[in-house]
């Protein structure tokens, strides 16, 4: 396979035109590339601080990351056209998902702010319930997504894209000077390639999504794919199994693609978009496209006919019968039947773009024949002469347990090698971005020998994943849900910034701009709250100004004599502008009220306010056990433990005390135990404590 270079340019992606500038430049640089000026055998034994292998979404955090904090970074994917592509679903972000990208965009990741200019449906989800657990969400155009993260990834500083397959890992032993046994005996030094040229990096960076050992199913059809089109990485997952990683395998698949000419959207329960779209990224103040022009979805239901092919032909989809686990919360339609039984499940009409007919089928994930596929489509109500323009299919692939790697995303087996994405065992664009974005940063500063950034559980959903994986492992693609998270009331979406745009800023991966408009924000939410909490009157007062306004505020409970406007807030139906219109004398408080997005914020603290004195407290009880850190070469053989729990130590090896107790099947009475032990070895070694 020969090995395209490209830096700091990009290509034409299918039928969405670049500018003449761009087009100029791509062509010198082809036109070099054919003329051999730029030919691999001058570039033969280069190296660069971090290779990062893939360009999904997990691939373009970690390199964009890695590069925007001055590490020469290379990204080697299969095709440079398929940087950026949005393999299944078109759309990013929901219910715990989109918190995942707020974090991400917090640490001036990429994804958040090109979902703001592809975005064609924007919608906020689960606004029933309090704003802590909102789920921002849109839907993408597939061309747009592709072009723009291409040109983003392409024009980045620091950072070159290679068209190459990655054949093996140059592994050699650990730098006789390092003291860190945390991460093997061995070390990574770089990659091998397809034609065995060789690349040495200080940091590697594996997202290889579902391409480890890939294989597709379509009926009884089963052909070695990463994904429709491409070549698996077989010699890879060979190299990991035979260092000695735990492999596991997992399952997912794709739903059909139709012709959206031909749906009878009549008999379809329309879903409308947002009339204020509201932006993934705490840069933008309003998304790209206007609310007026943003696309519908439509909702469709399953018949019992559609059961009855599927329970009917289980012997002709040889993906149902693969002892490989799928995903639970995101089930095909075949396990959806076979689970909860023939009745009407939903299937949402999404549009995959703005200059295409294709609409893709959320929730109808199938691996029957395509003829079989066909019929089913045919049998719910609306689709009945829908023309299917690709069926769906199924892709099995090798997954490393996650507690194989540290909370840095280093492996634990080999150093200076990083695992992000699928290959952790997670699905969805939001988790593989989340740790790619951590692993380019960990990446970078191991290649400068510095200590590793992690996210902690109270910190952001980001660390609620990684600590999930990294602890308890997992044997079905894991997806991310605000339920997962213990501190929900404290990890908003609106405050995503608050919390981790500065952590970001000191070890250099966020730039200086977004840092300074975060503590712009700061501090004028700050501001605001003071504001609010300097106003007061008392609860009959109060009232009859809302009463003259027309509004019932029932200010119930023991309530002190006077009561801050800031505390009002905890009432659902007062407003920043209700505050306003009841005190119109007050300029500050009217100009306040016309800020939008620090109104949200605004009211989204003083909502919380009351509830969060418990939060913070347990949060800090969470933290001096995080603090507590276990040594890296402690032997549990040698502790009065359980079998069980040894063993579950010793495979998990966790670095805190607090990690420790969220193992499964490790008891608080081992975790005393666990605790004493290390006191003791602390307190012969000479050493007061064993606090960081």
């Amino acid at each position: 396979m020969s090995n395209i270079v490209f830096r700091h340019h990009w290509r034409r992606v299918k039928d969405v035109p670049l500018s003449w500038k761009t087009s100029r430049k791509v062509m010198q640089q082809k036109i070099a590339w054919r003329n051999g000026t730029r030919s691999m055998s001058s570039e033969a034994g280069e190296s660069y601080d971090v290779i990062v292998v893939g360009g999904g979404h997990a691939g373009c955090e970690a390199a964009t990351a890695a590069a925007r904090m001055g590490a020469t970074t290379l990204m080697l994917t299969h095709k440079i056209e398929t940087i950026g592509e949005m393999s299944c679903n078109p759309s990013f972000g929901g219910i715990g998902k989109g918190h995942l990208v707020r974090e991400i965009d917090a640490l001036d990741g990429v994804c958040a702010k090109i979902c703001d200019k592809a975005g064609i449906h924007f919608k906020i989800l689960n606004r029933r319930k309090g704003p802590a657990v909102w789920g921002l969400r849109a839907q993408i155009d597939r061309d747009l997504y592709r072009k723009y993260m291409q040109e983003e990834i392409l024009s980045t500083p620091n950072l070159t894209v290679k068209a190459a397959a990655v054949e093996d890992l140059i592994i050699g032993e650990k730098n006789q000077q390092q003291t860190d046994c945390s991460h093997g005996n061995a070390d990574c030094h770089g990659v091998i390639l397809a034609d065995g040229s060789k690349l040495y990096s200080k940091s590697v960076v594996l997202t290889t999504g579902t391409f480890l050992r890939g294989c597709i199913h379509l009926g009884l059809e089963q052909r070695p794919a990463g994904r429709i089109g491409d070549e698996p990485a077989i010699g890879l997952a060979k190299t990991l199994e035979d260092a000695g990683f735990t492999v596991g395998r997992l399952k997912t698949g794709t739903p059909p693609r139709l012709d959206g000419q031909t749906i009878d959207y009549s008999k379809l329960q329309q879903n409308s978009p947002d009339d204020n779209p509201t932006p993934f990224s705490f840069l933008n103040k309003q998304v790209s496209i206007k609310p007026e022009d943003q696309v519908v979805c439509h909702l469709a239901n399953t018949t019992s006919r559609v059961g009855e092919i599927i329970m009917n032909n289980r012997h002709l989809n040889i993906h149902i019968q693969q002892d490989s686990h799928g995903p639970r919360y995101c089930p095909s339609i075949e396990s959806k039947i076979m689970r909860f039984g023939n009745k009407g499940h939903q299937i949402w009409l999404e549009p995959e773009g703005l200059n295409t007919n294709i609409v893709y089928m959320q929730g109808f994930s199938i691996t029957l024949p395509a003829e079989l596929q066909e019929q089913c489509v045919h049998s719910v109500p609306g689709l009945e002469n829908a023309t299917m323009t690709r069926p769906g299919y199924g892709v099995e692939y090798d997954f490393m347990d996650p507690r194989q790697v540290s909370p840095s995303l280093e492996t634990k087996r080999i150093g200076n090698l990083f695992f992000a994405g699928q290959i952790n065992g997670t699905t969805g664009y939001e988790e593989a971005a989340a740790q790619g974005i951590v692993a380019g940063i960990n990446a970078a500063l191991k290649a400068s020998n510095k200590p590793a950034f992690t996210i902690s559980r109270a910190e952001g959903y980001i660390g609620v994943l990684i600590d999930d994986l990294t602890t308890h492992g997992t044997t079905e693609p894991y997806r991310m849900f605000t339920s997962r998270a213990e501190f929900r009331l404290t990890l908003r979406p609106d405050n995503a910034d608050l919390r981790l745009t500065s952590k970001g800023y000191n070890v250099g991966c966020v730039s200086n701009h977004r840092y300074k408009q975060t503590q712009y924000v700061d501090d004028k939410l700050s501001e605001s709250i003071d504001l609010l909490k300097s106003i007061h009157m008392t609860a009959n007062k109060w009232q009859q100004s809302f009463h003259q306004l027309t509004c019932d505020v029932p200010i119930t409970g023991s309530r002190p004599t006077h009561i801050s406007a800031f505390e009002l807030l905890q009432y659902n139906n007062v407003t920043v502008k209700l505050l306003s219109d009841v005190l119109p004398e007050n300029k500050v408080l009217k100009d306040l009220a016309e800020d939008l997005q620090l109104v949200h914020r605004l009211q989204t603290a003083g909502l919380y306010d009351h509830l969060l004195a418990q939060q913070y407290q347990d949060i800090e009880e969470v933290k001096l056990e995080e603090e507590l850190v276990l040594p890296t070469d402690i032997d549990y053989d040698r502790m009065r433990l359980s079998n069980e729990v040894k063993q579950r130590l010793a495979e998990v090896r966790p670095t805190t005390i607090g990690a420790a107790g969220r193992i499964q099947g490790v008891t608080p009475a081992a975790i005393v135990q666990l605790l004493n032990y290390v006191k003791r070895k602390q307190k012969l070694s000479g050493k007061d404590s064993i606090l960081l």
